[in-house]
Parts: C-alpha cells; structure tokens; sequence
C-alpha cells in the first residue's frame, strides 16, 4: 500500500531499481559501447572548449570517468543513469513546491517511465542525455530564484544554465521559455528585479571560453548543428513537411505517457487559472520550448532530429498532476501502479532482446578484440608507446578507448607541425581507407575489414 509516509522510501527505491536495471541490461547485452559515447570519448581523450559536433561538457564527464575507471564499458552505463536519476531527483524536489501531497510527487515521477527518452535511449550516454541535469537543475533554481529571491539561487541558475548551454546549444530554447514567463511577471507588476542580471552574468562567464573557442575556430559546431537540420537543403514543402512529422513524431512518442494518465484521471476537464504564478511557470517550462522548435521548423523549413527533443518532457509529470489534480481517481491508481510497472519491464526486456537478437548493430562491433590485434602488432614492430589515433570518430576513437596507451583522438592532423611542437615522441595509428592508405603508408600497414591501419613509430 503507498501511502503519503512511504512515498519517499518508494521513491529513492525506483531511483536505485531504475539505475540498476540500466546499468546491468547494456553491460550484460551489448559487445561495445554506443556510436555518441565512443565520440565523447574520442573528444575526452584530446580536451578543448569545444568539438566540430557538440560543445564540451558531454566530453568532460566520460573522460573523468575514464581517468577514474579506465575502458571498462558498465562505468559509462553507469554515467547515463547518474545524469538521468539526477535529473529525476531534481524533479522530486521541485515537487516539493507544488504538492502538499507526496503521493503527486511520486506519480509526476512515475510518469516519466512513459517516455522512451528516460528508459530505452539512455544506455548511449551523449549530449541529450548530458543536458538532462542541468535542464532539471536550471528550472529548479530558475522557480527558487523567482519564489525566494535569494542571491545564491540567482546565482546558481545562471550558473546551471551556462552548463547546460555547454551541454548541448538546444538549452536556449528553455531559457526562451523561461525569459517568457518573467517578461510576462515584469508586465504584470510592472516592476523589473536587477537581481535577474546576476544570473545573465554567471551564465556568461561560464561559457565565455567556450565563446572564444567558437570564435577561433570559425564557428564550426554552429555550421555542423545548422547542417544536421538540413536547412542547406530547405524546399517549400519543408515548411509543411517537417513541422508535422516533428508532432507525429511527439505524439507517438508520448502515447505510453498518456496511456499511464488515462488510468490516473478520471476527467481531462482543464481548467487553467493564468492567474497561477505556478502554471505559468509550469507552462512556459513545458510547453513553449516544444512551441519554439514547432515554429523553427515551420519557419524555417528544418528538420528536428528525434532524440533532440529528449530533456523537453522532464516536467511534463508535474504539469499534468498540478493541472489535473483535482481530478485524480485513487480508485483507479492500482491500474496505474501496473502500468507503471509493465513500462519499468517491457522496456528494457524489449532492449535485451534487440541487442542479443540483432548482430548488425554498432554495439555488436568488436572493439576491444580489434584494439588488442593492434597493439599486439605494435607491440612486435615498435619500441614507443601510441601516442596519436588519427581517424573518424568510430574506428579511430575505438583504438583511442580500448588501446593501453590511451593515445589522443584526432579526425585530421598535420602530424609532422604537431609532432614537432608538442614534443610528441610517442607512435601515431592512422585508420580509414584501405585503398588510400595502402598505397601512403609509410609505416607499417595492416587491414582489419572494414579500414586500413597504419602504424609509424619507432623501432
């Protein structure tokens, strides 16, 4: 029986439960690591402000762990669901603020086990997965800031939000949100809070370098993000076409959500009192950051890629519960409780049985057998240690993850200047072409199909 006393106990055990189930199903299941977390491994493994795809934080956090827990693959499981039960938590205590009741709480939670965003997908730690934290963090103190006041919390939403900005660019589209609901407070009393800019401020100063980098490096993860919507290739019928794939796409994704609210509330009646400082918060949070991408993508023509939506529904739990509350039956949460319940399995049962019944994917890719045949060949001709991986992100940040050196990951390198001003003495691994390399190399060549391998060092 949940009851309003357990309800805590209840909910620090989903968050153990969940972990658990996410971290041992891919480690069980899968031969080597996702295509996002092997890039920001790559990236870890050669650290700047930024990277062609993505700003830095991603890559930040799979490099410490692998300073911590080397190439072992359950510890960047283990790093997903660090970011994902954190963001749950954040959420639990944002609820704090919005029901008496515990058991609301709970189920804004609970919720959440609906979405694909927060169960199937997070084994791949990458940016969206990364951006989770903080996106729950910034609303957090964002409400702390606009309820309480305090300094600190001004503070540390400017400073949550510039993280999440390093995360991932698309974090503007809930700061737009945001700076909505507060325009609309300072037109209601007609009176402008100075201590807003504190937040402007530290959210500056922690991206600043990454600004900088930006700068120097001719803007590049802003063309490749740009690019990645196909805007280069707009046609009229864009404008229509992608606008309306993006809502199918939400609609169906969001099925299993609205399934485990039939079985909640006994009434869809909605009745918003716009006079409610939490609805509109709750509103602008939730809703108008989906309504920005929409018209993004009706404007301008641009494809919104799935998986990017993925921190846009954290809170959606709560704005159902608070909006329909009143309406909640708890003769029919039982039926919920199950729902919740065959959610929480049939997902990763269906995600065990994809990885072990399907051989093709890139987690079925021998990584670490692949790296072992190449160093055993350095290891026969070369004195030095691997130094450089020279590459794309796939072939060549697998040799820079599971080789012992841990050398760093470059796509492209003029390696004689570099060489010659970072005193490198250690060995370099080009990967790629067969046909390319064969005929280049020189150093010593080898094949492992599908690329080439050429191995310079020293004898």
């Amino acid at each position: 029986m949940i009851t309003k006393k357990n309800t805590k106990n209840l909910f620090y055990g989903f968050l153990t439960l969940h972990l658990l189930i996410w971290v041992f199903v891919p480690t069980f299941s899968n031969q080597n690591l996702p295509l996002d977390t092997i890039e920001a491994l790559a990236w870890g493994s050669n650290l700047d402000w930024g990277f062609q795809k993505h700003p830095p934080l991603s890559a930040l956090f799979v490099e410490m762990f692998y300073q911590i827990f080397s190439n072992q693959d359950w510890a960047y499981y283990l790093l997903s669901q660090i970011f994902v039960v954190t963001a749950f938590y954040v959420v639990w205590k944002f609820c704090e603020d919005f029901f008496k009741n515990r058991i609301y709480s709970l189920i804004s939670i609970l919720l959440l086990e609906g979405i694909i965003f927060y169960n199937f997908t997070t084994p791949e730690f990458n940016v969206n997965v990364c951006l989770l934290t903080f996106w729950s963090l910034s609303i957090y103190y964002c409400w702390q800031s606009f309820k309480n006041d305090k300094i600190r919390n001004w503070i540390l939403f400017g400073f949550f939000s510039g993280l999440g900005f390093l995360s991932k660019y698309l974090f503007v589209y809930l700061l737009a949100g945001i700076e909505i609901f507060f325009i609309y407070h300072i037109i209601k009393i007609k009176k402008f809070n100075f201590k807003h800019f504190i937040s402007v401020v530290i959210f500056f100063i922690v991206i600043s370098p990454h600004l900088l980098w930006l700068e120097k490096n001719n803007y590049v993860t802003l063309t490749y993000a740009l690019n990645r919507t196909g805007l280069e290739n707009s046609d009229i019928l864009n404008h229509l076409i992608y606008p309306f794939i993006f809502l199918g796409k939400q609609i169906g994704i969001l099925i299993p959500f609205f399934l485990m609210s039939f079985f909640l509330i006994k009434k869809f009646k909605i009745k918003v009192n716009l006079k409610d400082n939490k609805v509109l918060f709750l509103l602008s949070v939730n809703l108008l950051p989906i309504i920005f991408i929409f018209l993004t993508s009706l404007i301008f023509g641009v494809k919104i890629r799935t998986m990017w939506m993925t921190p846009f529904y954290l809170f959606l739990g709560v704005l159902i519960i608070y909006v329909f509350s009143s309406n909640i039956d708890f003769k029919k949460i039982k039926k919920f409780y199950i729902s919740f319940l065959v959610f929480l399995i049939i997902s990763p049962a269906i995600y065990l049985y994809i990885s072990t019944t399907q051989t093709n994917k890139r987690t079925d890719y021998p990584g670490k057998e692949i790296a072992y045949l190449v160093q055993n060949k350095w290891d026969n001709n070369f004195s030095n240690e691997i130094s450089i991986v020279i590459g794309d992100e796939w072939y060549g940040g697998n040799l820079s993850y599971n080789l012992r050196s841990r050398p760093k990951w470059f796509k492209s390198l003029d390696i004689n200047s570099y060489v010659e001003k970072e005193k490198i003495e250690g060995g370099v691994i080009y990967v790629g072409s067969p046909n390319i390399l064969k005929k280049i190399c020189p150093g010593v060549y080898g094949t492992i199909k599908p690329i080439g391998i050429c191995m310079i060092g020293s004898k």
